[in-house]
């Protein structure tokens, strides 16, 4: 009787611990998940950001240019 008790324990214990491994799993695959999208928007971020630093450059190269000109037409 003893004995199958202490066998129906160490199924039982085997059992949550076979259920906690699935959990750990699933909890690890969608973590990992998360991190692949955070990293595909922080790409995505740094490419516009790009863009927008060079827009700005021009822009202000632009401006720089006119200005000097604009300047050197009144002398």
């Amino acid at each position: 009787m003893e004995q199958s008790d202490e066998l129906k324990l160490l199924a039982e214990i085997r059992d949550a611990q076979k259920e906690h491994l699935a959990e750990y799993r699933k909890v690890t695959q969608e973590s990992l998940a998360l991190q692949k999208q955070a990293i595909a928007r922080q790409e995505q971020i740094a490419r516009l950001y790009r863009r927008v630093v060079i827009a700005g450059a021009v822009l202000i190269a632009f401006l720089l240019v006119f200005l000097f000109y604009y300047l050197s037409t009144f002398r």
